[in-house]
């Protein structure tokens, strides 16, 4: 998409800023797999230096979301801040998560990639609808417990009820 394209070789040495509207166009372009529809604005504050090209990202507003529990859809506020450095190299490549070398001779720079990167890395795991956030958090509370057992309320019966093969391995302690 030539929307999310900048020409870095006019910049000049210094702070840029770019203001992008992300819709359903842009999810359907770059992959509507964990999202697929949503409205959302992205500020992007490109910092030319000789050496490298620091990248903010600043990206808000709603996606929408099927609920895991209900099936129902629903808005998602999403609110991500990153920041990604784009250094000169000989080749393209990504060095780690925040710094990506790119070839000294690049004339641009596709952002959206690295915009749909960052909204599905900000999806919950658990995409819960609004009105099961109660029962979200008592589910992390019961997180590592027991909740629900198939055995008696008394302990007593299944000591007594031990298979013979079992109490021989016992003796063996």
């Amino acid at each position: 998409m030539k929307d999310f394209k900048i020409n870095i070789i006019g910049l000049s040495n210094k702070q840029h800023q770019y203001d992008f509207h992300i819709g359903d166009e842009f999810f359907r372009h770059y992959g509507d797999g964990i999202v697929s529809e949503g409205d959302l604005k992205a500020v992007v504050t490109l910092d030319k230096h000789e050496t490298m090209i620091e990248a903010r990202f600043e990206i808000s507003g709603k996606v929408k979301l099927i609920c895991d529990r209900s099936l129902d859809p629903f808005q998602h506020p999403l609110k991500i801040d990153k920041k990604v450095i784009f250094k000169y190299g000989d080749a393209n490549e990504e060095l780690s998560d925040e710094i990506i070398m790119i070839h000294r001779d690049s004339d641009h720079l596709e952002l959206g990639q690295y915009m749909y990167e960052f909204i599905a890395l900000a999806i919950p795991m658990k995409k819960l609808h609004p009105r099961y956030e109660g029962e979200l958090e008592l589910d992390e509370e019961a997180e590592g417990k027991i909740i629900y057992s198939s055995g008696s309320d008394s302990g007593d019966e299944g000591e007594q009820d031990i298979d013979p093969r079992w109490e021989q391995l016992k003796k063996l302690k």
